[in-house]
């Protein structure tokens, strides 16, 4: 859930969760759904080569919002501790 975010340890943002994601420390991602599919659509392919499970969430602010940043969010991944 979304709220794991808030809890555990993550990467903010495109190119640190790519490189998470290609490292084999993401352990999920969640791709903002209003977010330029541009910046996802790439992210949900590698999540794919990975078997990296990927949750939408409804918008970047709510993403940025449970990543406790005062931003909007395209993407974020929890990591392995």
């Amino acid at each position: 859930m979304i709220s794991r975010l808030q809890k555990e340890p993550k990467v903010v943002g495109v190119k640190q969760s790519r490189r998470a994601i290609l490292e084999g420390k993401a352990i999920q991602v969640f791709l903002a759904q209003d977010a330029d599919p541009k910046i996802t659509e790439p992210l949900e392919k590698i999540c794919a080569e990975h078997k990296v499970p990927v949750q939408m969430v409804s918008s970047m602010k709510s993403l940025g919002e449970a990543c406790r940043i005062s931003v909007g969010a395209a993407v974020a991944a929890l990591v392995k501790a």
